[in-house]
């Protein structure tokens, strides 16, 4: 389901409780403080949370500094590089823990901008988990080579077949939760560390019978930085999502003989 964009003039969360951005860095520098003070700008009423995986560059002394002048600006500094989806999973529980209702992931490097935080949010009003999605109708990208949004739309066009999630763009990072969303899909299970934890976690909110919509989005490749992206992150997210798919294909043919038999059991 796609919901079309809402203006920032009409974007007053207070309804919606205590929101957190959380934002993961592993070497960072370059780009932390910039993406800190847009999401500020954007969106004053909301907390950050700069979650890092001990930067060799000094990304987490500089998020330190930033945290001391702005009481909005948390940092968690965690004991080394562990993957995207386990830092996430940590400034989760974090989040959790603090009391917040909404909590947002997004990346560090500007490629989701802060400036549309405000249409995840104002669809979350009538969802569990809202997604910014780059192939839904309104979406795009920018500077991103041809290859690239091969591999993107193609990993999301597998990723539908293979589960049956209705998702155009179930591989995206720039995403909102509610924390009854985050609670109720058992977190602690979660053992994907790259990008396919973005597939697993709208997978789990589907399949629990939460409402998950879609919203365009503008993604712009990052300027600064290296990509954390590569061959085997890829891997991870083929190799797992196709597991996925057999497990659920093999669970729906074993309910299915098990019906069967009752069926015949009772003498329908």
């Amino acid at each position: 389901m796609t919901l079309m964009e809402t203006g920032p003039e009409t974007a007053q969360f207070a309804d919606l409780g205590r929101i957190v951005v959380i934002i993961p860095t592993y070497n960072e520098r370059e780009n932390v403080e910039l993406i800190t003070h847009r999401v500020r700008a954007a969106l004053p009423e909301v907390d950050v949370l700069i979650a890092d995986d001990n930067s060799p560059d000094g990304t987490g002394a500089l998020a330190d500094r930033l945290a001391a002048r702005d009481p909005q600006v948390h940092v968690m500094h965690r004991l080394g590089k562990e993957g995207l989806g386990a830092a996430y999973l940590a400034g989760f529980q974090w989040a959790l823990e603090n009391g917040y209702d909404v909590v947002v992931e997004m990346d560090a490097d500007g490629s989701h901008k802060p400036e549309q935080l405000h249409r995840l949010l104002a669809a979350l009003r009538n969802a569990d988990l809202v997604l910014g999605s780059r192939w839904v109708d309104g979406g795009s990208v920018v500077n991103w080579p041809r290859s690239r949004e091969f591999l993107s739309r193609g990993g999301s066009f597998y990723t539908r077949m293979a589960l049956g999630v209705p998702i155009r763009d179930v591989t995206g990072g720039y995403r909102a939760f509610r924390s009854t969303t985050l609670r109720s899909i058992d977190l602690h299970s979660v053992g994907s560390a790259g990008y396919v934890f973005q597939v697993d976690l709208a997978n789990r909110a589907l399949k629990s019978g939460l409402r998950v919509v879609e919203v365009p989005i503008t993604f712009e490749e990052r300027e600064l930085g290296d990509s954390k992206m590569d061959n085997r992150i890829v891997r991870e997210a083929l190799w797992r999502v196709t597991v996925w798919g057999v497990d659920e294909r093999v669970e729906r043919m074993r309910r299915w003989r098990e019906s069967r038999r009752r069926r015949r059991g009772s003498g329908w």
